[in-house]
């Protein structure tokens, strides 16, 4: 086998057991955390409120809730990663291994981002206790799931390097990441917000996040699934190119 590619594969390997070895701090939250949400949006709420765009309101929310799982939980990895190794110093026996700068931003993204995926399964399996999952375009799922993981796990890169403390990680991921994504048109249609509210929420990038999953999986979706894929793609390969930059520059590597 190439050296580059066993290097990436090793790497990659170390960071999937990192998160697969702690399930009770990695996968059982957000287990609990989307049933509590199913519970009191979808089965509670949901029997109030009724259809949205021809489906209940639980499927409705669902691909919102798998979004707001899968995007935490890839920048979570990864910038818990990076900052953890910088914190104990043990990213340095990466840095001094042959490995290139490319393998490396690509081998703690590319874990990042299966968890992410890993989890949204996880979200699917619990919205299947309370109602049917359909998946009508199965192109545009995975291609917008795979997008979006791994462009959060190349923003969670830059975070773990930005970080000068824990707290720094839990203030972008509670108070910016997740606040987006509730007024990401999870739990509500875009076409109830008066004309203004609605033309500000299209500034929020999880409006496209949530509405190419949701087109994805029950064919619902209140803005251009095509364009929305590009620009999302167009947006990951430059941070992922950010990501690069800043190994090559040893930001936040090295003292």
């Amino acid at each position: 086998m190439n050296p580059n590619a066993t290097q990436f594969l090793t790497l990659v390997r170390r960071e999937i057991l990192r998160f697969v070895r702690r399930p009770y701090n990695t996968f059982l939250p957000p287990i609990i955390t989307n049933a509590l949400y199913f519970s009191v949006f979808g089965v509670i709420l949901g029997s109030r409120i009724g259809e949205i765009a021809g489906v209940s309101y639980l499927q409705f929310v669902l691909p919102g809730l798998v979004v707001l799982g899968a995007i935490s939980d890839s920048f979570e990895n990864a910038s818990f990663t990076i900052f953890h190794g910088r914190w104990n110093d043990y990213i340095q026996a990466v840095l001094t291994s042959p490995m290139s700068n490319r393998s490396m931003v690509a081998a703690y993204v590319s874990a990042s981002a299966l968890r992410g995926i890993v989890t949204s399964l996880l979200i699917v399996g619990v919205g299947l206790i309370f109602t049917s999952v359909p998946v009508a375009n199965p192109v545009y799922l995975v291609s917008f799931l795979l997008v979006i993981t791994t462009l959060f796990g190349g923003l969670g890169v830059i975070g773990g390097l930005w970080a000068s403390d824990f707290d720094y990680l839990t203030v972008m991921n509670q108070f910016i990441l997740r606040p987006l994504v509730f007024f990401g048109a999870v739990f509500y249609s875009l076409e109830v917000l008066p004309a203004f509210w609605r033309n500000v929420s299209l500034l929020n990038p999880m409006v496209y996040m949530v509405n190419g999953v949701r087109y994805g999986m029950i064919g619902v979706t209140e803005i251009d699934p095509n364009t929305s894929l590009a620009v999302l793609t167009g947006t990951t390969v430059v941070v992922l190119s950010v990501d690069y930059v800043l190994f090559k520059r040893g930001y936040g590597l090295a003292e």
